[in-house]
C-alpha cells in the first residue's frame, strides 16, 4: 500500500513524500500519521454558528448589503439551524424601522423575515435615490450660478442694479428741436413703428378706454 500511495499524490504532497528520509517509514500507519500531521493545517476551517456573533450591520451599511453579507456567512456554515440564524439576524440588525417592525410582529421563519426585509430595502433605496437627485440638482444650480451669476440673482436686485447704472454714454448730442417733432420725423422715416392696436374683446365695456 505504501508503494501505491505516491501515485495518488501531486503538487506539494508529492514533493513532501519525495523528501522523506529513506527508511523513515516502516508501515502505512506511520506514513498516514506523518501525512496527517504535516497537512492538518491545510484542511479548510469549518465555520460554526458562533461565527454569526461577530457579524453586525454597520452604521451606514444599507440593509440589502448587510442581508447579502449575512446570507453568504450562513451558507458557509454546515447544518445551520434556521431558527439559530434568524435569532442572530434579528440581534445584529441596526436599530431602525425594520427592527421596529420585527418587534411589533415576530417573523414566522427565516424566509418570512427575508421577504419583509425586501420591502424595507426598496424603501431605503428609494429614499437614497431621492436624496441623491436633490443633491445633484443643488450642485447643478451652484454650477450654473458660477457660470451665469446674473441669472441667479433675484429680479429685484437686478432691477436695482439697472437703475443705479446711470446713463449709457458720458455725453449726448443736444436736440435742436422738441421731442414731439423728433418722434414725428422718426415715424415718417420708419425708424420707429407704431404698435398695432389690440383687439377689443366681444363683451368688453367700450365706454371705458385707456
Amino acid at each position: 500500500m505504501c508503494k501505491d500511495f505516491p501515485t495518488s499524490l501531486k503538487g506539494q504532497t508529492l514533493s513532501w513524500f519525495t523528501r522523506l528520509a529513506p527508511g523513515s517509514v516502516d508501515s502505512f500507519t506511520t506514513l498516514s500519521s506523518r501525512f496527517v500531521i504535516q497537512f492538518a493545517t491545510s484542511r479548510p476551517h469549518q465555520l460554526t454558528s458562533i461565527a454569526l456573533v461577530n457579524i453586525h450591520q454597520e452604521k451606514k451599511e444599507p440593509l440589502r448589503t448587510f442581508m447579502e453579507r449575512f446570507g453568504k456567512m450562513t451558507m458557509s456554515i454546515r447544518d445551520l439551524d434556521p431558527a439559530v440564524a434568524m435569532h442572530h439576524l434579528t440581534t445584529t440588525l441596526r436599530p431602525g424601522p425594520f427592527v421596529n417592525n420585527l418587534c411589533k410582529k415576530s417573523p414566522r421563519d427565516l424566509d418570512d423575515l427575508r421577504q419583509r426585509a425586501t420591502k424595507y430595502m426598496q424603501m431605503e433605496e428609494l429614499v437614497e435615490f431621492s436624496n441623491q437627485s436633490r443633491s445633484d440638482l443643488f450642485l447643478e444650480k451652484k454650477e450654473a450660478e458660477k457660470k451665469h451669476p446674473l441669472r441667479s440673482r433675484p429680479r429685484d436686485a437686478l432691477n436695482r442694479e439697472r437703475n443705479n447704472r446711470g446713463p449709457r454714454y458720458a455725453q449726448y448730442t443736444p436736440l435742436n428741436t422738441n421731442r414731439t417733432k423728433v418722434l414725428e420725423q422718426a415715424l415718417a422715416t420708419e425708424i420707429l413703428t407704431v404698435p398695432c392696436r389690440a383687439m377689443t374683446p366681444p363683451h368688453a365695456d367700450r365706454t371705458k378706454t385707456c
